[in-house]
């Protein structure tokens, strides 16, 4: 059955030199039968990526190249889509600093046939290299840097409303419009959100995992998570319906502990750092559980990483919220990002 299905794989990338070369030869290693085209959509990357794709393009008629002048992950897969998937029947994501299984795109493929879901999705393990990525990691992988999202180290295969992309039929993708371009993160949830909305489903294969390697510092940590809020902000206008009881509390208790601290400066009263100090006490007690339970000092840095993730989440949320309107979607696409 698998032999019947022709597979576009769009990889979007900036500047993954490093990455690029082995995440191609480890998903065409015992790719299914069939038309297999795997399409790297570059948004201008300066460290040499385009030029390893090339040189492997020539030598393997299965890899291409385009140029992504929006630079961003969204208008670049919907470009590889229009480009090349005329004739594909399932298209699967990748991204460049991810790693992944052996068997990926045939798991995949299998799994997406084996449930007759829309999308098939996969949990996302986060693996740190240094101290503070392996900090990171342990924060990322627990319901303090979560609030137990299913797909983020999640052991549960189950249909969900929302996951790591991976595989979806191209039907769906086209009868959903594809990516908003508009948005630069949180992409995937907000076209979660209409494919649901149009009787989509989506299923969470616990079986089929990835690896992501964090952010190296605390400074690319908060941006990364700004954005993701300042996203989600965007997503949860779109889509009120979206919002989760784990996404208002993060801005909820920035909101409380910000103006905590602004009334203890105005009046002096101790009291009001009662919850500025409660979060910061639970956040060490963390940080102790962290280190014993991994046996590591850097689990002493899951404190700080925490902070970062809430704190920068919630404000890019408020910062969306105050600097990019969003309209209720009606369930009528303005526009229709794929054409058949």
């Amino acid at each position: 059955m698998q032999s019947q299905q022709n597979i576009l794989v769009v990889i979007p990338t900036l500047n993954e030199s490093a990455h690029i070369s082995p995440l191609l030869n480890r998903l065409l290693n015992n790719v299914p039968e069939g038309r297999v085209q795997i399409v790297v959509a570059d948004g201008g990357s300066t460290d040499g990526t385009t030029n390893i794709v090339r040189r492997m393009s020539a030598e393997d008629n299965r890899i291409g190249l385009i140029h992504n002048p929006k630079r961003i992950q969204s208008g670049g897969i919907n470009l590889a889509v229009r480009e090349f998937g005329q004739a594909a029947d399932i298209l699967i994501r990748c991204d460049a600093h991810s790693e992944y299984p052996d068997n990926f795109i045939r798991d995949l493929v299998s799994s997406l046939l084996r449930t007759k879901a829309d999308a098939v999705v996969v949990p996302m393990d986060t693996v740190g290299g240094n101290c503070l990525q392996r900090a990171i990691a342990w924060v990322s992988n627990s319901k303090v840097g979560t609030g137990g999202s299913a797909h983020r180290a999640g052991r549960k295969s189950e249909f969900v409303d929302h996951g790591h992309h991976a595989a979806m039929s191209m039907d769906a993708f086209r009868r959903v419009g594809g990516y908003d371009e508009t948005f630069s993160h949180n992409e995937d949830a907000e076209f979660d959100c209409r494919l649901r909305h149009l009787g989509g489903r989506i299923y969470l294969d616990a079986d089929i995992r990835i690896a992501y390697q964090p952010r190296s510092s605390l400074a690319s940590l908060w941006r990364q998570y700004f954005n993701y809020g300042r996203g989600r902000s965007r997503t949860v206008r779109k889509h009120p319906a979206s919002l989760r009881l784990r996404q208002f509390l993060v801005p909820a208790h920035v909101f409380v502990m910000l103006v905590s601290l602004l009334a203890f400066g105005a009046t002096g009263d101790a009291r009001l750092l009662a919850w500025p100090l409660a979060y910061l006490t639970a956040l060490l007690g963390y940080s102790v559980y962290a280190s014993i339970q991994n046996r590591s000092k850097c689990g002493l840095l899951a404190a700080p990483a925490a902070f970062v993730m809430h704190t920068a989440w919630a404000i890019g949320f408020f910062w969306g919220l105050m600097s990019v309107r969003e309209r209720a979607w009606t369930g009528n696409a303005d526009q229709i990002a794929v054409q058949s």
